[in-house]
């Protein structure tokens, strides 16, 4: 098998003259970025546990009777750290330790509010339709161990931290769900979102371990401005992402885990979509490498049963409401994306294009409410 591609970005740099080289990226990305500066204990930390470390600064969106609302926002894709076949316990423990080592890299270059990979906690198992030992890496989104880490990071580093976990609801007949955990930098428990809309398409069977979500479109308030997740799926329905931003979203996580063969194509252009058509900043995170199972598996296609899921190509990037976008990450390697923007840029393009003016809710309200009718005719004109 040949090996990864590292990323789009290597191979234009490698054969795209220089001169050439800044205006295929203004094409590609919206208008040009400026590279962040980080610390030197920042830089020194990612090189020694082996990171990616990449920072962009969005545009700045100056306004007269508005102070700046200046956050700095990082992303982290990550590999699963022991085989699958490890004790339980030990593989949660080895991300933990992995994530805890990446935290501090996030808490030593300045940011704000940071978001981890869809069920960071565990290698993606729902490809395989076993329940055991998978269902063992559930836990509380109240008080498990995994959110109990992390609010002593979010405390230690004043940063809000979404975590994204395999959740069991031990008040509701401990049935799991796919949840987003959403920790205030005072180290409380801000509240959680479930994914809303749950795959049923190659190998990504997870609904034979959860089912939709029931939290609907929530927006927290933060410190450093209202944030929502769009957990993975829910980035390829439209109307997903425009109930966040009805709700008063600035900053929309699409936590993810997806692989090439699956998804690659539409990867650079949902989140980004997203963030122009609702004025807001997307940030869209994808774990990498490959991992394989114990047992084999088919994808019910009639092509031959296997045991890995594919390679998940990372990619992670930040979209603005302008258009722009920050390059991505690595295809293959671990990685910490640190985007600064400004939150008034969100107001700013809502009056200079007019989409959330001219969105017209109430004439699709209507369609939509009819549409639903168990006698709905749509209303196609014909000769």
């Amino acid at each position: 098998m040949a090996a990864e591609v590292e990323s789009l970005e290597n191979i234009l740099e490698k054969h795209v003259p220089a001169d050439e080289l800044k205006e295929v990226f203004r094409i590609l990305y919206g208008r040009q970025l400026e590279p962040l500066n980080f610390s030197e204990a920042a830089t020194k930390l990612a090189t020694d546990r082996k990171v990616e470390l990449k920072g962009y600064a969005f545009a700045k969106a100056p306004m007269q009777t508005v102070a700046a609302r200046i956050v700095r926002v990082g992303a982290i894709q990550n590999k699963i750290v022991l085989p699958t076949t490890a004790p339980i316990q030990e593989q949660l423990e080895s991300l933990h330790r992995r994530l805890g080592e990446v935290i501090d890299i996030a808490g030593e270059s300045g940011v704000n509010v940071l978001c981890l990979q869809e069920a960071w906690t565990m290698p993606f198992a729902f490809c395989t339709r076993e329940k055991q030992p998978w269902c063992e890496f559930a836990e509380s989104a109240e008080n498990g161990p995994t959110t109990k880490l992390m609010q002593e990071y979010a405390k230690k580093y004043n940063m809000v931290i979404v975590s994204p976990i395999l959740e069991r609801d031990e008040i509701h007949g401990e049935t799991l769900h796919n949840t987003a955990v959403v920790i205030s930098n005072t180290g409380a428990v801000l509240g959680k979102s479930r994914k809303n809309h749950i795959p049923r398409v190659g190998d990504f069977n997870e609904s034979t371990y959860y089912m939709e979500g029931d939290t609907g479109h929530k927006v927290f308030q933060t410190q450093f401005g209202k944030i929502a997740i769009n957990i993975c799926y829910g980035r390829h329905h439209p109307q997903n992402w425009m109930m966040y931003g009805i709700n008063g979203a600035e900053i929309v996580f699409n936590p993810s885990a997806t692989v090439g063969a699956l998804s690659e194509p539409m990867w650079g252009i949902e989140a980004r979509n997203a963030a122009i058509a609702n004025s807001y900043f997307t940030v869209a995170i994808n774990r990498v490498g490959t991992e394989h199972f114990p047992n084999e598996f088919t994808s019910a296609n009639g092509q031959p049963a296997h045991k890995d899921f594919g390679h998940f190509y990372g990619t992670s990037y930040v979209a603005a409401p302008d258009g722009s976008r920050t390059p991505g990450l690595s295809r293959t390697i671990d990685g910490l994306l640190v985007t600064e923007m400004d939150l008034n840029l969100c107001r700013q393009v809502k009056d200079t294009w007019g989409l959330r003016m001219t969105q017209r809710l109430p004439l699709y309200a209507e369609s939509l409410a009819e549409a639903i009718k168990p006698d709905y005719q749509p209303p196609i004109v014909k000769e």
